[in-house]
């Protein structure tokens, strides 16, 4: 047995054939042509921002987590499929000439490129069901890690770590994946709040550009709950659901809930408490109305409903053989929400504000992509990168939308083992291009299926 790498019209990424060609349908080229400004030094100044963004986004749904590894799409036969691709040295440089302008003109492009990926398939498919009829949108930052004090913005955050802070927000449906409708990258040793008024004003104005017709429930944890992220939800006429602090306030409130008021619940999986050591599966709710933030002027407070959840501390409820606790003690977790009670009943808002821990699974899928570092030592380089890896990750959305089936929900690394690294063998005939594939292939249908919409001739329209 021997090797040699030596065919010319071999190809490993053959996925991204339909997954490009979907993007270039969705306007991406001329999205990147009429609004990205940045120009580069050298001969090839100025030149080529649409293909140089699209070789970004394809070396990423491949699976590149750094600039060097976007030669991934130069290997075999991906000359005779794609008209330009470039090579590393002209990505970095390309990177390195963004401005936080230009980063703003791509954050621009990714919401427009989202709103036109909607209309290929829906997004965020809603029912009439009263939690099918919503969009969820969920606020949360998580530190990248890097490994060099000389990354620009680099710091030690919240996490103890030395990395930058990316601020992100998903918008799904009950019956949807999540995509992300904003992206931002900030110092490493920046506060969570930081800017999350402004952040949150964008990603509903993308939301409703998605789906307009259906209600917005904004979801977030207690560092973001604040007067500027509320008011900004209530001018964009969503409803909030965050967690708060427990302050003088929320505990007084709390401490008003009479015992008659609380109601059993049962998790369907159990969740792990980190400070008793101890898996819950049990506790009670109860609520009580509540106004926010009555320390700032009248046009910042916010009416809604304080709802409170219990749990036995545990903890404190070991106790010697044969003595009994003189009463029970319990720890409190709450959370502040304008969603009406004739919509949603005390139970169901803990359910559904507790599925806001969603949103960890895009921090994860990201950082076992695009984003297992950041590839630059210049900011701007970095949040550029981190705004492509939202544009890939919401057309790899598209695509499993597309596919449909079981796969309607399937992650990057699932799309990547299963359409784009197809290998195949290209054939020229007749002036034409035949890509000869796998015999067997498990997803042959599922791959077909994203060919034809991608590549296939328009459909007809009845008259």
């Amino acid at each position: 047995m021997s090797h040699s790498f030596d065919d010319e019209n071999l190809t490993a990424t053959t996925g991204l054939v339909p997954i490009m060609a979907l993007a270039q349908k969705a306007g991406l080229p001329v999205l990147a042509e009429d609004r990205l400004t940045v120009t580069t030094t050298g001969a090839d100044k100025g030149a080529n921002p649409a293909p140089k963004l699209a070789t970004l986004v394809a070396g990423m749904a491949a699976g590149a987590d750094s600039i060097d590894d976007m030669n991934i799409l130069r290997h075999g036969g991906m000359k005779h499929l794609f008209d330009r691709v470039y090579a590393p040295s002209t990505l970095g440089s390309f990177l390195r000439s963004f401005t936080f302008g230009h980063v703003r003109q791509l954050d621009a492009i990714s919401s427009r490129f989202l709103s036109n990926l909607n209309e290929h398939t829906p997004l965020l498919p809603a029912s009439e069901d009263t939690e099918q009829a919503m969009v969820f949108v969920d606020v949360d930052d998580t530190v990248i890690d890097v490994h060099s004090a000389s990354k620009q913005g680099a710091g030690f955050g919240y996490q103890g770590s030395r990395g930058l802070n990316a601020l992100l927000a998903t918008a799904s449906t009950a019956s949807s994946g999540q995509i992300i409708v904003g992206q931002r990258l900030r110092k490493g040793s920046t506060s969570s709040a930081r800017g999350a008024d402004k952040f949150v004003s964008d990603a509903l104005a993308t939301t409703t550009r998605i789906n307009s017709g259906t209600s917005v429930l904004v979801r977030a944890d207690s560092a973001y709950y604040s007067s500027g992220v509320v008011k900004a939800a209530h001018d964009n006429r969503a409803d909030v659901s965050i967690t708060v602090r427990m302050d003088k306030r929320v505990k007084a409130a709390i401490g008003m809930i009479n015992d008659e008021s609380w109601t059993g619940i049962e998790y369907p999986e159990a969740i792990y408490d980190e400070d008793s050591g101890a898996w819950i599966s049990k506790a009670e709710v109860a609520e009580i109305p509540f106004t926010a933030f009555t320390s700032k002027k009248k046009a910042l407070q916010a009416t809604g409903r304080l709802v409170v959840r219990r749990i036995p501390e545990l903890g404190e409820t070991k106790r010697a053989a044969g003595q009994d606790a003189l009463f029970d003690l319990f720890r409190y977790h709450a959370f502040f929400t304008t969603v009406d009670q004739d919509r949603f009943d005390t139970v169901a808002a803990d359910q559904i504000h507790r599925r806001h821990a969603i949103i960890e699974q895009i921090n994860a899928e990201l950082k076992n992509g695009a984003l297992a570092h950041m590839p630059s030592r210049v900011f701007n380089a970095n949040a550029a990168w981190l705004t492509i890896a939202a544009i890939t990750h919401n057309l790899l959305r598209t695509v499993a939308g597309i596919v449909g089936g079981r796969m309607s929900k399937a992650r990057a690394q699932t799309l990547r083992t299963r359409i784009i690294g197809i290998p195949a063998r290209i054939a020229h005939r007749a002036r034409k291009l035949i890509l000869h594939l796998p015999r067997a292939w498990p997803w042959a249908t599922e791959f077909s299926r994203l060919w034809q919409s991608a590549l296939g001739p328009p459909r007809t329209v009845s008259t």
